[in-house]
């Protein structure tokens, strides 16, 4: 299946991701090692099955991935680069500083987009018009997750992918709606829960963007989370402003250097702060980020 997509002049939305899928064999959200080099040789021996050329873009691809045992692709970037010629078709412009570039050896599904011809250009405006960075995904964040649940439902998710295409001048009918917020669960709802954890969405920023990622390694059990936070709740009026979270970061800094940088405390505190209610990040939203679980 994955060879007749790869053979395709144009790719749907729902292609893609089985493409995607097929590679992505431990489902990190990563290509990486076997599964990138994989995905290169297939590609190669997939178009010239077919009498097809490679595209620029394809050819740009190979050239920077084929060689390095140690490349490693993530959604983010990978949709910009399969979506790349749609854009072109359509005359419409892709400005540099809308689409970030990922490190030399990284490539994730917003790149993997860019290589490949595709028909449905949606997914790229995750990246082109609302989640250019970390504060701007929390924001989002909060916005949909209207209950404070820790999770965007299937509803909530329809709404906010809804809201993106209208900010891009985009309308889709409900039947179209549903199947975007279908794919967007299959690609991104890693336990099958039928809902998204921050984690989950925080899939859609570009490794550069995401420090979340960065967290993932200083997450506490429930017991340390609710230690640390009545800690640092220094006036006991069960929120942590912006002068205590600042406390906070600094010191797990300073315990988790070889995670978290210093110097970024700006840029974590305004991304997490982005998550509070009126400067008032409660409990429920701080463990977000802080808290691994219950136990």
């Amino acid at each position: 299946m994955a060879e007749s997509h790869l053979q395709s002049s144009l790719i749907t939305a729902s292609q893609f991701f089985e493409i995607w899928l097929h590679f992505d064999v431990d489902g990190s959200g990563y290509l990486e090692g076997k599964e990138l080099q994989n995905l290169i040789q297939e590609l190669q021996q997939a178009r010239k099955k077919a009498g097809l050329e490679l595209s620029p873009e394809m050819k740009t691809f190979v050239d920077q991935y084929g060689q390095r045992d140690d490349g490693k692709i993530g959604i983010v970037e990978a949709i910009k680069q399969l979506l790349m010629n749609t854009f072109k078709k359509n005359k419409q412009e892709v400005k540099p500083e809308t689409c970030v570039r990922a490190p030399y050896n990284f490539l994730n599904l917003f790149q993997l987009a860019h290589v490949l011809p595709t028909e449905e250009n949606f997914l790229l405006l995750f990246r082109c018009q609302q989640l250019k960075s970390c504060e701007e995904f929390m924001k989002t964040w909060r916005k949909y997750d209207t209950d404070h649940s820790g999770f965007i439902e299937t509803e909530e998710l329809k709404n906010f992918l809804k809201d993106l295409l209208e900010k891009a001048n985009k309308t889709v009918d409900d039947t179209k709606l549903a199947e975007y917020t279908d794919l967007m669960l299959k690609l991104f709802d890693s336990n099958n829960d039928g809902k998204l954890e921050l984690t989950e969405m925080a899939r859609l920023l570009p490794v550069q963007e995401n420090f979340l990622l960065k967290f993932q390694g200083v997450k506490m059990c429930g017991k340390e989370f609710n230690k640390a936070f009545e800690l640092y709740d220094q006036d006991g009026n069960g929120y942590i402003d912006e002068n205590e979270l600042d406390a906070l970061l600094k010191d797990l800094c300073e315990k988790n250097k070889q995670d978290l940088d210093i110097n970024n405390i700006p840029t974590y505190k305004k991304s997490i702060m982005a998550l509070s209610d009126g400067g008032k990040l409660y409990r429920t939203d701080l463990a977000l980020i802080l808290c691994a679980g219950d136990n």
